[in-house]
């Protein structure tokens, strides 16, 4: 392994390690305003990691909408509700058990994937040679990356362009608020009645 694999597995394992001691600290914070905050560092987080598994596009979207429009909507939401939550009457067994067969589940599904980055993975076998030997034929664009989004998955695309605006719109607008303050001693405008 060259030195420069064994970097990007080092950050990747930070990553993950400060994915998971973020979600261990918002599962045990009352504050919902640290909740919140918190949850815009996994966002922000997962952001990062998206980004040294070089899905770029992804990450743009996760850093929008998991840290932008959603921290905003959950900040203007404690505006309007309390600040911290209400202690835990029940037992946290049934969750617990719940979210571990769940995991279990999850972790059964991928035992039979095929090794990460294995040479003769379908996705290296099949799509790729396809997507290389079609590309110049039929898109005439030289980065094969950039043919694929914009092209072969142009609605996807598409999509996460849209989704990514309308958060910007969104976040602007909640920041943007009534529009400015009123003067108290400003005359007021009445309506004549007929």
């Amino acid at each position: 392994m060259s030195a420069g694999l064994v970097g990007i597995a080092v950050i990747d394992i930070l990553l993950f390690l400060f994915l998971v001691l973020t979600a261990v600290a918002i599962t045990r914070l009352r504050n919902l305003f640290a909740v919140a905050m918190l949850a815009g560092v996994f966002s922000l987080l997962s952001a990062g990691l998206f980004v040294t598994l070089d899905a770029m596009d992804v990450a743009f979207t996760e850093a929008a909408v998991g840290a932008g429009i959603s921290t905003v909507l959950m900040l203007g939401t404690l505006a309007l509700t309390v600040r911290d939550e209400k202690p835990v009457t029940h037992s946290a067994f049934l969750p617990l058990l719940v979210c571990a067969i769940a995991g279990a589940a999850l972790i059964y599904g991928t035992l039979d994937m095929p090794p990460f980055g294995a040479a003769d993975n379908p996705v290296q076998t099949h799509v790729a040679p396809a997507y290389l030997e079609r590309t110049p034929v039929e898109i005439g664009i030289p980065n094969t990356v950039a043919a694929i989004l914009a092209s072969y998955r142009g609605f996807d695309t598409l999509g996460e362009v849209v989704v990514v605006f309308t958060a910007a719109i969104a976040v602007l607008l909640l920041l943007g608020g009534g529009g400015g303050a009123r003067n108290p001693n400003a005359p007021s405008k009445q309506r004549r009645e007929d």
